[in-house]
């Protein structure tokens, strides 16, 4: 059965919610403003495509391919990116809702979180490895297990990392950021 595919073309205000997608592959599209809103994307691949203000909440990613994909200003809630083929997997966020999402066990390196509010995201056993959180909000969000290696956290806010149970050697936190590193110590910092 042959793969049918969309190459380079622009979605603008496409409600693809309602109905499947005529397409099992993107490569080169640009989404704009368009309502993926609790579609099942089960098995499609997305390649070097945009997604600019999208609703994508709620979305089923079950062996979805996400590959060097950006998502600029969109609402990511819920997701289980920890679904998706691990071999197509390179994103950027930046302005992005990714509330109550799920990246256990994934790979992310060099991934760059821009401006982005990640509340309660799931981390655990990820690997962060040269990742970037600038100016992101990481409130009750878990890091467990986690590779935080050369990470930036020097302009991320209401994060909680305990050294002891992540790998954070070389990772970058700014002076007034620190005490989401010492948390779990019950310390008061003044």
């Amino acid at each position: 059965m042959a793969i049918v595919s969309a190459y380079e073309q622009v979605f603008n205000r496409v409600d693809f919610s309602s109905e499947p997608l005529a397409f099992q592959e993107f490569e080169a599209c640009t989404f704009k403003a368009c309502n993926f809103s609790k579609q099942d994307l089960s098995r499609v691949n997305f390649i070097e495509c945009a997604f600019i203000e999208c609703e994508l909440s709620m979305c089923k990613f079950m062996n979805t391919g996400f590959k060097d994909i950006s998502f600029d200003r969109c609402k990511l809630l819920g997701l289980y990116f920890n679904d998706c083929n691990s071999l197509l997997l390179g994103f950027k966020f930046k302005k992005c809702h990714l509330n109550l999402c799920t990246f256990q066990g994934v790979s992310l390196k060099k991934t760059i979180f821009q401006e982005c509010t990640l509340e309660e995201v799931d981390f655990t056993e990820a690997d962060l490895s040269e990742a970037a959180f600038d100016r992101c909000d990481l409130h009750k969000s878990i890091f467990q297990q986690a590779i935080l290696t050369k990470t930036d956290f020097r302009t991320a806010v209401n994060f909680n990392i305990d050294p002891d149970s992540n790998r954070i050697r070389n990772a970058r936190f700014a002076p007034d950021n620190l005490v989401g590193l010492l948390k779990k110590y019950g310390l008061k910092i003044e």
